[in-house]
C-alpha cells in the first residue's frame, strides 16, 4: 500500500507498523536470550570448590546452669577455589560463621571481598567469637550425648553473594550458601561445665563442603 493510499487508511497503517515493530522487539530477543544461552552453553560457569583446611579451637565452654549458655573461640582457615578457565568470580558481602545443631553459636564475621581469577585459590583464616551464647535446654541433652561419643560436630558456615566475570562482564548476583562440618574432641570436663581446651585441633586435615549456588 502507498503513501497515499495510507492516507486513506491510516488505522491500518499503523497497525501495519506496530506489527513490524513487535516483531523486531520479538527477534532482538531472541536473538539476545541465545547469545546469553550461547555464552552459557560455552562458558558454563560451574560452583567453586570450598575446603575447610583448619579449625583451631580455644575456648568452648558450656554452662550447666540455667540459663544455659556456650561461650566459643576458634580460628577458622578456609580456602576456595575457582576450578573454571575462563569465568572468573567475584565475591561480596560473605560472612562466617560457626552452628551446633542448626543454632548459631558464633556472631558472624565479614570475610573481605575478593576477586578470584581462573582457576586461583584464595585463603582466608578469619576468627570466630561467641561470648554467652544463650543455647536451648534440649541442646545441652545434645552436648551431653556428644560428650559421652567424645566428639562435637560443629558446621562452618558461609553466606553470601557471587558474581561471575568474562571480561569486563559481570553477571547478576547469585546467592552462595556452603557448609563445612568439622569434628572437634572433647577435652575434660570441670566444675563449670564442658571445656575443649585450652587448644583443640579439627580432626581431619582436609575436609571438603557442601557449595550451594
Amino acid at each position: 500500500m502507498s503513501a497515499k493510499d495510507c492516507g486513506h487508511h491510516d488505522h491500518y497503517c499503523r497497525a501495519k507498523r506496530y506489527r513490524l515493530i513487535f516483531f523486531a522487539i520479538a527477534v532482538l530477543i531472541v536473538l539476545v536470550l541465545l547469545a546469553v544461552f550461547l555464552v552459557w552453553l560455552i562458558l558454563r560457569p560451574t560452583k567453586p570448590r570450598f575446603i575447610l583446611q583448619d579449625a583451631t579451637v580455644y575456648v568452648f565452654n558450656v554452662s550447666e546452669t540455667q540459663p544455659f549458655t556456650l561461650t566459643s573461640h576458634m580460628q577458622i582457615t578456609v580456602s576456595s577455589k575457582n576450578r573454571m578457565e575462563r569465568v572468573g568470580i567475584y565475591y561480596q558481602k560473605l560472612d562466617i560463621y560457626a552452628t551446633y545443631r542448626s543454632q548459631q553459636v558464633t556472631v558472624p564475621t565479614s570475610l573481605p571481598t575478593n576477586y578470584q581469577g581462573h582457576r586461583e585459590i584464595a585463603v582466608w583464616s578469619p576468627f570466630l567469637y561467641g561470648d554467652s551464647v544463650p543455647v536451648a535446654p534440649e541442646l545441652m541433652l545434645a552436648l551431653h550425648q556428644d560428650q559421652n561419643v567424645g566428639a562435637v560436630l560443629l558446621d562452618i558456615k558461609i553466606n553470601g553473594n557471587v558474581k561471575w566475570k568474562v571480561g569486563t562482564w559481570f553477571s547478576g548476583k547469585y546467592h552462595l550458601n556452603v557448609n563445612c562440618p568439622a569434628y572437634i574432641k572433647f577435652g575434660e570436663r570441670n566444675n563449670g561445665g564442658i571445656v575443649v581446651g585450652p587448644v583443640m585441633k579439627f580432626e581431619s586435615a582436609v575436609q571438603g563442603c557442601s557449595v550451594d549456588v
